[in-house]
């Protein structure tokens, strides 16, 4: 069985975004990280994290036509 876990906190979560925890925990709070709340704890679901970073990019945006 994968010993990878399957949600990490909102700080391990900044840290992979490269964003300090103020920001992290700020848009958490906004809804635009996917967290969920276990007791007092708010984890990120690995699962949602990759998600919400495979949004494919604008028809217009010019860094697609770069690659």
């Amino acid at each position: 069985m994968n010993k990878e876990k399957l949600t990490m906190t909102i700080d391990e979560a900044g840290v992979l975004l490269g964003i300090g925890r103020s920001l992290a925990y700020q848009l958490a709070h906004q809804g635009k990280l996917p967290v969920i709340r276990l007791g007092k704890r708010f984890l990120v679901s690995r699962k949602a994290f990759e998600a919400m970073l495979d949004v494919k990019p604008a028809a217009n945006d010019p860094q697609e036509s770069q690659a």
